[in-house]
């Protein structure tokens, strides 16, 4: 593959080809989800995703997600722990390195969080209840989505006025700490983003 987007494509081709390598059942195992002929199931945003042996990876419809997707995916079979949520929350910047990583997280995940749906709460909203999510009593509009196993994220949104500009806050289910790199978190509230943004 002639590689165009290096960004993308390279970390995502890095991944296919430990993911062609690894031990399936070892997978199987460690996640708690079946595979079957070599591939694996995996819901994410309330999307069913197929990835093969070969780490091609379609949803219901045949259709390939957006590399980030593809390379979050792979990631998470390769790398991620199957641990039960305990119920509590936690910001990006409380959990291990997020102080390091806080300056990349706030410009991709916050500040894109509040002027996409900071400037338009009443058509979040209508997306956050077409997908399922669960309303929290915080903010302006806020809901809770399953982002993939017993993984969840809060979004809580706070509009806009004269005096402030629209705000965000992201709370992950206390289980991220353990069950995912620091980057995966940053790339798991962009997905979030994107997702409703696709449903509004």
């Amino acid at each position: 593959m002639q590689v165009t987007n290096n960004k993308e494509e390279v970390p995502f081709s890095y991944y296919a080809e430990l993911y062609s390598k690894a031990d399936k059942s070892e997978i199987a195992s460690r996640l708690g989800i079946p595979v079957d002929n070599g591939a694996f199931s995996v819901n994410l945003m309330g999307k069913t995703y197929t990835i093969t042996e070969t780490a091609e990876i379609t949803d219901g419809q045949g259709i390939a997600p957006a590399l980030p997707v593809q390379t979050f995916l792979l990631r998470y079979l390769l790398e991620g722990k199957n641990i039960p949520a305990l119920g509590n929350w936690k910001t990006f910047r409380e959990m291990p390195w997020g102080e390091l990583y806080i300056k990349p997280y706030t410009g991709r995940v916050l500040t894109r969080a509040a002027f996409t749906f900071g400037t338009r709460v009443e058509a979040f909203r209508k997306a956050a209840q077409k997908m399922g999510a669960e309303a929290v009593n915080h903010g302006d509009a806020g809901f809770a989505f399953a982002l993939i196993g017993d993984y969840k994220i809060r979004l809580l949104v706070w509009a806009g006025d004269e005096e402030f500009p629209p705000s965000a806050q992201v709370l992950y289910s206390d289980n991220f700490e353990e069950g995912f790199a620091p980057e995966d978190r940053v790339v798991a509230g962009d997905i979030l983003i994107t997702a409703i943004k696709a449903n509004m």
